[in-house]
This record gives C-alpha cells, structure tokens and sequence, in this order.
C-alpha cells in the first residue's frame, strides 16, 4: 500500500541535502580536505535516497492526473493499475532506503587474516583467503594494499594485514560487504602435507575494521605506544630488507600490536601503522559502547577455534556454507576466486530486516 514512508524521515533528508548541497558550492569548505571530504561522502550517501524520492514524487503526481483525468478519458483508467504499482514499488525502496544503516558502510576498511589451528594447513587456508578477497576487491575496482605479512615455510600466509579502498565515494562501500567476514572460517580438504589421502578440518580467522578518513578522528596518546623498527622478513623469517624499514606499533593499554613493513620508508610504515592502529581502536570502543547498549550482541569471534565458526568451505563437494543464515552453494571454486555477491546479498538481506525489526 502506498504511502508507508514517514514524512518527518523524509523531510530530515530533504533539509540535510539540502545543506550538504550548499556546503560542496561554497570555497571555503574546499580549503579543508578532510572536511570536504566528510561532506561529499555524505552527499553520496544520500544520492539513492534523492533519486527514489524523485521518482516517486513523479509517479505519484501522474497517478493523481490520471484519477483526474479517467472520468473523462478511458485511456487515463487504464494507466491506474499500472501507476499504483509503480507507486507502491518505489514506496517501498524509499522505505528501505530510510531504515537503520550501518553508519561505516560508506567506509573503506582493514582486513587481517590470521592462521589458526590446522598448522601449515590453515596458513595456505589463510593465504586463499586473502586471495580470496584480493580478487574480490579487483572485481569491485577497489584498490588493495597489502600492508604486511608473516609466511609460513610452505608460503600460507601466518597473518596477513590488508587495506581495502574504494576509488569513489558511495553509499554502498567497501565495508557495507566485508563487514560480514568477521569470524573464524573453517575448511575441509586434503591438506598438501597428507600422505593417506585424509580430508582434515582447520581453521583461520578474520578480523575486519572500518578505517577513519584520518588518523585524528581517533584520539592515540604517544607516551601509550612502544614503536619498534626491525627489518622486513620473507619465508621463514628470512631477511629481505638490508635496512631496518618495518614497524611494529604496540598500544600499551590494550595490548593491540600492528606491523607494517611493506612501504619502502619507516616513515610510511609508521603512518599506515597508525592508520591500522586508530581503526582497531576506533572497532574496539564502539564494540564496547554496543555491548553496554545489548548484552545479546553477535561480535566477531576473536579465537581461531574450529568449533567457533561463521563459513565452513568444504573442498570434497565444493561447497560453501555460511553458518549464520543458512546460505549453501556449491560453487567454492567460483567463491574463492572472488564470486562473493550472491553471499554477500544474502547477509546484506539478512542484516537489513534484522534492523528493521529493531527498528
């Protein structure tokens, strides 16, 4: 039935685009880029919600011609069927535009991918992971920066630290998607190091982060950091850096430690670093500020037990299954070379009626 979208949601959009629109025509908002940059993101952000309120403005004025025309013109009666549901459709996408939304899901994000029980095993695991979101990434047109990494003597990744960018903003960003891949991630599958043949069950775990625009909407007091500078290592620990280039940034309080070391100054890795440290930090205060506001909060899983699981890849049937909605296909191969969107449609689904229902 039409006419389910709230005005007062609607004229709170109106006013605020209204705003931003005049903010992005004025100079002096240009002169600061970070502040620019917050107000076009914005911007952005609510251009789907402009466009579903125009054309359903438009649908709604020809419907009421078309009721003030049919008495006099049968053509005018005819279109009505199809203009109520045209009315009713966009009605409803507006409705959905309005709904709670994640307030990250225009951000970019970091990503880090941790072996977990399965030794070797679950470092190749990880390593198809990570591959797994790079090639997902390069269909998507995101840019991906890997910002350090430990291997294993087989050349699985033991962790891998990645920064994951879209090259314009949009409502629908990079974390509007990968925000679902935080957990523990189980495979089933004969491990290159099984002589009998056996399928083995492993793990690894990923943690994701929005990342802040900047380093400052995070406030990091330096007397909480030790920073030490080493040289960046290869397979097996190996040396491959003849300078000490790579960071290691641990926050005190918290006990967080980030690396980078694959910028080519110490200098660049100390910013990236900090970056990465500041999302981190960021995730982790309003983890807490969510758990005192709902004691049944679903968080991500920090322990890469193989109990503990959101998505299970079992390689024998080529089967993917994500734990958390049920969502079962059989195409692994297709998944883990970047064919994510079906998944992804299903969490989103998933994620956009349970807050509806909250709402």
């Amino acid at each position: 039935m039409a006419g389910r979208t709230q005005p007062s949601a609607i004229d709170d959009i109106l006013a605020e685009h209204a705003g931003l629109e005049q903010q992005l025509a004025d100079p002096a908002l240009h002169n600061d880029a970070g502040a620019a940059r917050r107000v076009g993101k914005r911007f952005a952000e609510l251009a789907p919600v402009m466009t579903a309120y125009t054309k359903l403005k438009a649908a709604r004025e020809d419907l009421e011609a078309a009721r003030e025309l049919a008495a006099d013109d049968s053509a005018f009666a005819a279109e009505i069927p199809a203009l109520e549901a045209q009315v009713d459709e966009l009605d409803r996408t507006l409705t959905d535009l309005l709904a709670p939304r994640d307030p990250h899901d225009g951000d970019n994000v970091v990503l880090e991918v941790k072996s977990g029980e399965g030794g070797e095993e679950s470092a190749l695991f990880a390593a198809d992971l990570a591959r797994m979101y790079i090639r997902y990434a390069e269909r998507h047109g995101w840019r991906v920066e890997m910002l350090g990494t430990t291997l294993s003597d087989l050349g699985g990744y033991k962790d891998a630290t990645l920064s994951i960018t879209s090259r314009s903003d949009t409502a629908e960003g990079v974390w509007s998607k990968l925000k679902f891949e935080g957990g523990v991630h189980r495979v089933q599958r004969v491990p290159v190091t099984e002589s009998q043949g056996r399928v083995h069950t492993s793990a690894a775990g990923v943690l994701v982060y929005p990342e802040p625009d900047e380093v400052e909407e995070v406030q990091i007091d330096e007397s909480d950091l030790r920073i030490d500078v080493y040289r960046s290592s290869g397979k097996g620990g190996q040396g491959v850096n003849t300078t000490d280039s790579a960071v290691r940034i641990t926050h005190l309080p918290t006990g967080i430690v980030v690396t980078c070391q694959n910028e080519r100054s110490q200098l660049q890795n100390k910013a990236r670093a900090m970056q990465v440290l500041a999302a981190r930090l960021q995730a982790a205060a309003e983890e807490a500020a969510e758990a005192e506001a709902s004691a049944d909060r679903q968080s991500q899983v920090r322990t890469v037990d193989r109990s503990e699981r959101i998505r299970t890849y079992n390689f024998p049937e080529n089967r993917i299954t994500d734990h958390r909605v049920g969502f079962k296909a059989h195409n692994l191969d297709a998944v883990l070379d970047g064919e994510l969107d079906a998944l992804f449609d299903a969490l989103g689904k998933a994620d956009r009626e349970a807050r509806l229902t909250a709402e």
